[in-house]
C-alpha cells in the first residue's frame, strides 16, 4: 500500500463512522464537511434572496415584483452552475482540481459579504462573485470525490450518497440561522436595542452565509492537503506505486501561468473558446427572457436531445458514453426545472399561504427550507446502504432517473389540493412536509447518483469538464424555474393548483420516457451501471 493510500485510508470510529463514512476513503470525511460548510453558505443565502427582493423597502428587502425577483432568481441560479463548464475546464487544464475548489472557495466567501452590505450595487456585485466562485468550487470538489474510488468500486454510488448528506448538514442549518438572523422579530429587536437599524437584518443573514464559507476553506487547508496529491495540475507526474505524492509530483516553472500546452494543444485557447461558448449561451439563454425570444427556451431540452443522438449513433464508444451523458442531462433539465421552485414559488407559498407556527409559536418562513435537507439526512444513509447491499443487482442510472421523476411528480400533485385550499386561509405546514419529503426521495435517486455516473463516464482527462456538463442541467433547469415561476399568484387558488398540476404531468411524461429508453441509455453508457 503506498503512503498516499495510507494517508486516505479508510476512517475509524467517531462521529465518522456514526455519519456512515466508515469503510469508505478518509478524503471523503474532510471533502463531507467543506462541502457541508460550502452549502451552508449557498443554501442559506438562496433561502433569503426572493424572499429579500419581494419584501417592501419600508421592510428592509428591495420592492421588487414577484415576477422580476423570479427573473432574476432563475439567472443566478443559471449562471451559477452554467459557469462550472469554464470552471471545471480551468480545473481540467492548468489549475487542477485542488486550487480550483481553494480558489473558487475565497471568491465565494468574497460574495457573501459583498452582499452583506446593504447597496443595491454591492447586491449585484455580490451574485456575481458566488457566481464565479461556484462555478470553480462546484465541479471540482465533486470530481475531488470521484479520484477516491476506482472506476468499478462497488462503494462509489454509496459514497456519493453521503457526500451528498454532507451538502445537506449544511442546508438544514443554513436556514434555520439565517433565517432568524434575517427575518426573526428576536434579531430584529435586539438590532434596535444596539442602536442598529433592524431594517438591516437580511444583511446579517448574508453575512453568516460567508462566514460558513471561510469554515469550509478551512477544514481544506487544515485537513485536506493530502487530497492535493489526488489532483495535481496537468503536465505534473502521477505517483507510482509506493511512492509519495511530495516525491512523485514535479512543479512545471509556472503552475499558476500554465498555458503554454496541455497533451499537445494550447490551453489559453482552450479556455478562451470555452468561455467564449459559455458566454454565447448565457447570452442566448438571458434573450430567451425578451419579447418575441421566447421560443429560444426550447432549445433546453431539443440541443441536448440531438447531441445525445448524434452522440449515441456514433460507432466510437467513448462518443456513445457521451451520448448517455446528454440524455441524462435532459432528465436532470426538467427535473431541476420544477424542483428548484423549492427556493421560488414554494418560498413565496410558504410566506404568504402558508402558516408558519406550531403550537402558537411563530417561525421564519425561510425554515420551511430546512425541511428538504432534513429528510436528505436521514434518507441518504438508507440509500446509500441501499445501493451497498443491491451491489451489482442495483437498478441501471435511467431507471433511478425515471424513478426520482416519478416522485417529483407526486409531490407536485400533492400540491394541487394544497393551493385550493389556500381560498379558505392559510394552510397546514403540514402539505409542505410531505412536498419535500416525495421531492427528496426523487432527489436521492436522481442527484448523487448523477455524479457518481459521471464521473465514471468521463474520461479522466475530462472529469472537471464532464462534470461542468452534469451542472449544466442545473443552469438550465435553474433557469426554466425562474420561468416558471415568474406567474406565481398568492390570490387565484386555481391558477396556482393548475400550475401544479400540469407542472406534475410535465415530470410524469419524462418519467415515462426514462422508463422507455433505459435499455438504450445501458448500451449507450458501455457496461457502467
Amino acid at each position: 500500500m503506498s503512503d498516499r493510500d495510507v494517508s486516505l485510508g479508510p476512517p475509524r470510529g467517531g462521529v465518522l463512522s456514526w455519519l456512515g463514512l466508515a469503510g469508505h476513503p478518509r478524503g471523503l470525511g474532510v471533502l463531507f464537511f467543506a462541502e457541508m460548510w460550502e452549502r451552508f453558505s449557498y443554501y442559506g443565502m438562496r433561502a433569503l434572496l426572493v424572499l429579500f427582493m419581494v419584501a417592501p423597502v419600508t421592510e428592509g428587502g428591495l420592492g421588487f415584483t414577484p415576477a422580476e425577483a423570479a427573473l432574476i432568481y432563475g439567472n443566478y441560479t443559471m449562471a451559477v452552475y452554467l459557469l462550472s463548464i469554464p470552471g471545471g475546464v480551468a480545473a481540467d487544464t492548468f489549475l487542477g482540481l485542488w486550487r480550483a475548489v481553494i480558489i473558487g472557495g475565497i471568491v465565494i466567501a468574497a460574495g457573501h459579504f459583498t452582499l452583506a452590505v446593504a447597496d443595491m450595487t454591492a447586491f449585484y456585485a455580490g451574485l456575481i462573485l458566488v457566481v464565479l466562485g461556484t462555478g470553480l468550487f462546484k465541479p471540482s470538489v465533486s470530481a475531488l470525490v470521484g479520484t477516491l474510488y476506482g472506476a468499478e468500486d462497488t462503494r462509489r454510488d454509496a459514497g456519493f450518497s453521503l457526500f451528498y448528506m454532507g451538502i445537506n448538514v449544511g442546508g438544514f442549518f443554513a436556514p434555520l440561522v439565517t433565517g432568524f438572523l434575517a427575518q426573526s422579530a428576536p434579531m430584529k429587536a435586539w438590532l434596535a436595542a444596539q442602536g442598529l437599524d433592524p431594517l438591516a437584518s437580511w444583511h446579517w443573514g448574508f453575512a453568516a452565509a460567508g462566514i460558513g464559507m471561510v469554515l469550509g476553506l478551512a477544514i481544506l487547508l487544515l485537513f485536506g492537503r493530502d487530497l492535493a496529491g489526488r489532483s495535481p495540475p496537468p503536465g505534473r507526474e502521477e505517483p507510482r506505486h509506493g511512492q509519495s505524492p511530495t516525491t512523485a509530483v514535479r512543479e512545471p516553472p509556472s503552475p499558476w501561468l500554465s498555458f503554454t500546452t496541455w497533451e499537445g494543444r494550447s490551453v489559453l485557447s482552450t479556455l478562451v473558446a470555452v468561455i467564449a461558448g459559455t458566454l454565447g449561451l448565457m447570452a442566448l439563454i438571458v434573450l430567451s427572457d425578451r419579447p418575441g425570444f421566447e421560443l429560444l427556451r426550447w432549445a433546453y431540452v431539443l440541443v441536448p436531445a440531438a447531441l445525445a443522438l448524434w452522440l449515441g449513433l456514433s460507432q466510437d464508444e467513448e462518443r456513445r458514453r457521451y451520448g448517455a451523458m446528454f440524455v441524462l442531462l435532459i432528465g436532470a433539465v426538467l427535473f431541476w426545472a420544477i424542483f428548484e421552485q423549492a427556493g421560488l414559488t414554494i418560498a413565496l407559498f410558504a410566506d404568504q399561504l402558508t402558516r408558519s407556527e406550531i403550537a402558537g409559536w411563530t417561525f421564519p418562513s425561510a425554515w420551511f427550507q430546512s425541511l428538504n435537507p432534513l429528510f436528505v439526512i436521514l434518507l441518504a444513509p438508507f440509500f446509500a446502504a441501499l445501493w451497498m447491499r443491491l451491489g451489482d443487482r442495483q437498478p441501471s442510472t435511467p431507471v433511478k432517473f425515471g424513478a426520482a421523476l416519478v416522485f417529483l411528480a407526486l409531490s407536485f400533485l400533492l400540491m394541487v389540493p394544497a393551493a385550493t385550499l389556500t381560498a379558505e386561509g392559510r394552510i397546514s405546514p403540514l402539505w409542505l412536509v410531505g412536498l419535500f419529503f416525495l421531492q427528496t426521495v426523487g432527489e436521492l435517486l436522481l442527484s448523487p447518483v448523477g455524479l457518481s455516473t459521471m464521473t465514471k463516464l468521463a474520461p479522466k482527462r475530462a472529469v472537471g469538464l464532464v462534470l461542468g456538463i452534469w451542472l449544466l442541467g442545473f443552469a438550465l433547469g435553474s433557469k426554466l424555474a425562474g420561468v416558471l415561476g415568474s406567474n406565481f399568484t398568492a390570490t387565484d387558488p386555481g391558477a396556482l393548483a393548475w400550475s401544479f398540476l400540469w407542472q406534475a404531468g410535465l415530470a410524469a411524461a419524462m418519467a415515462a420516457v426514462f422508463f422507455v429508453l433505459a435499455p438504450w441509455v445501458k448500451r449507450l453508457m458501455g457496461g457502467i451501471n
